[in-house]
């Protein structure tokens, strides 16, 4: 197995290194149609997920404001502020998607192009799969998002 460099910035570059120093949307929002939290007892890391929805009606809702809080590595705050960065304005099933689309691409499935470029500053966490052990930091921010998903379709399932 690869060891890690001294210099983080050699193994994570720009992206990751400025969402790690200057995270982006970390506070917790008053009011939050979804809420979500991920502990990985193993290594201590936590991300706490909030999001606002909009509901217009005969739309399906689209997230209107994002709290990604993480604790941890600089893998998962930069992940964390990374996720919280492309879920505005998206759907559910959009944000669902790229849920999917990230894990993929930490999972090393081959991506079409397309689908690159819609992960954009994203991509940057792809090195991370150098070194196995940090996939499950970068996935975890990723975790709580799709349990805040499964916990919201099961109220809308519900009724309410």
């Amino acid at each position: 197995m690869a060891s890690l460099p001294d210099n983080p910035d050699a193994l994570y570059g720009d992206v990751i290194m400025d969402h790690y120093r200057r995270p982006r949307h970390r506070a917790s929002l008053s009011y939050a149609d979804v809420e979500a939290e991920e502990f990985n007892p193993f290594c201590g890391d936590r991300a706490t997920l909030q999001l606002r929805l909009s509901h217009a009606a005969g739309h399906s809702p689209s997230i209107q404001d994002v709290s990604a809080h993480a604790e941890g590595c600089s893998i998962i705050q930069a992940s964390a502020s990374l996720l919280a960065d492309n879920l505005r304005g998206r759907t559910v099933e959009q944000a669902a998607d790229l849920s999917q689309l990230f894990r993929d691409l930490m999972q090393g499935k081959p991506l079409p192009p397309v689908a690159l470029s819609e992960l954009g500053d994203l991509g940057a966490l792809e090195v991370v799969r150098q070194y196995p052990v940090r996939v499950k930091c970068a996935l975890l921010p990723w975790v709580a998002l799709e349990e805040g998903l499964r916990k919201l379709g099961r109220r809308g399932a519900a009724g309410g």
